[in-house]
């Protein structure tokens, strides 16, 4: 038996509601910056259609990244990260900064 749509009684296309919800949660926008994004690529919605879709929709897109991204993980080649160093002079005294990043390029 197939799973029945979730965007079923929308009249927005679930490629807009996607690109809204990840707009909003992948950069540090607000709701209205996301309707003025929107605006100058011509999509007419407003900010609070985008806070609907956001609490109706995040939470399935959020299990549907970490899903891919453990996909992603398992068949490709193993994890890796390396160390980002560097010597930085603070008041005159020498700090030696790293920090460790993952194959996507996110802060471990």
């Amino acid at each position: 038996m197939t799973k029945p749509s979730p965007f079923k009684w929308f009249k927005t296309s679930p490629e807009i509601i996607r690109l809204a919800v990840m707009l909003y949660v992948r950069f540090p926008l607000s709701l209205r910056n996301v309707e003025d994004l929107l605006h100058e690529r011509g999509i007419e919605i407003s900010h609070e259609s985008v806070r609907f879709w956001w609490q109706r929709f995040g939470a399935m897109f959020a299990a549907e990244i970490r899903k891919n991204r453990a996909e992603r993980l398992r068949s490709g080649p193993q994890w890796q990260w390396h160390l980002d160093e560097m010597f930085v002079k603070i008041n005159g005294e020498r700090h030696y900064l790293w920090r460790a990043i993952d194959q996507e390029g996110e802060v471990l």
